[in-house]
């Protein structure tokens, strides 16, 4: 088998890439490696990584012949960040994920795997979320990853191209985004306390998160990468463990050190995945705690 990962030199990206070719895959990566969050990015030595943007489809076309498989990881993947630059957000979420849609169409690939967010839930559903509720877009980052998942479902209703989309709950693990006061939550604790500073909370630190670990996220996209189930292409699949925890709860488990800073505009207050459809339709099950993962990192 052969598999194309954008994106594979960053977080996500980089575990599903480890994870194909210990599954005997012929990986291929494409990362612009302009992401500022990463302290590094990272290879793997039996991988072919290619320094390119995915909207550069005339440099990037040829790299999907003889792909079975895209995972389309590559994105402007933070909220605020996208809040000060919407251009950038749409070039690299919306055009670049049509421009990898139609590359893989043309080189005839299997089946796309799309990385999108939970954030396309906005505000205005009540938790746990699930895939049938309407978009509530509150930022540039999640109207130009839900515009994503538009193209996947009008590509594989109208091309037939195989797509899945994956709607994350706020990911972590190792590898996780560390630089910037953006990273995410459960990294940036963890860096703050072996630093000795104090946990920098968003008031008033009541919000909840459904923190999903990256290894139960990685298994999703094998899942779907392994299973047929023609019923369900083009639609939305969430990859939540339908648990969460208060950012003050999280905190608790790190460090009494803290202190408040400035408030955030564009953010949902809770996010609780319905996981129901994952589990049914790819036999799908987190196998990570938050709780373990923090004893095991402190």
């Amino acid at each position: 088998m052969k598999s194309l990962v954008t994106g594979g030199a960053g977080f996500i990206g980089s575990h599903i890439v480890d994870k194909l070719i210990n599954l005997g895959h012929d990986v291929v990566v494409i990362d612009n490696e302009t992401s500022q969050v990463h302290d590094n990015f990272y290879y793997n030595d039996k991988a072919t990584y290619h320094k390119l943007d995915i909207v550069d489809y005339e440099n990037t076309r040829k790299l999907y012949d003889g792909v079975d498989y895209v995972f389309h990881c590559a994105a402007e993947s933070r909220i605020q960040p996208t809040i000060l630059n919407p251009l950038g957000a749409i070039k690299t979420n919306t055009l670049g994920t049509g421009t990898v849609l139609q590359c893989a169409r043309e080189a005839g690939v299997n089946k796309v795997m799309y990385s999108s967010t939970s954030s396309g839930y906005g505000l205005k559903n009540e938790p746990p979320l699930r895939e049938d509720m309407p978009d509530d877009c509150l930022n540039p980052y999640s109207v130009s990853k839900v515009s994503g998942e538009k193209l996947c479902t009008m590509y594989t209703r109208l091309f037939g191209l195989k797509t899945v989309i994956f709607r994350y709950f706020n990911v972590y693990g190792e590898r996780e985004p560390l630089r910037g006061p953006y990273a995410p939550v459960v990294g940036l604790f963890l860096r703050q306390f072996k630093a000795n500073e104090a946990l920098t909370i968003v008031p008033d630190g009541t919000q909840r998160r459904d923190f999903t670990h990256v290894d139960d996220v990685v298994e999703a996209n094998i899942l779907a990468m392994s299973k047929e189930d023609h019923n369900h292409y083009g639609e939305v699949f969430n990859v939540g463990t339908g648990t969460n925890h208060s950012v003050l709860e999280l905190a608790e488990m790190i460090s009494n050190n803290t202190k408040m800073i400035a408030p955030r505009m564009g953010e949902a207050y809770i996010t609780l995945a319905d996981n129901t459809k994952l589990k049914t339709v790819f036999d799908w099950q987190p196998s990570k705690t938050l709780e373990d993962y923090v004893k095991e990192n402190l």
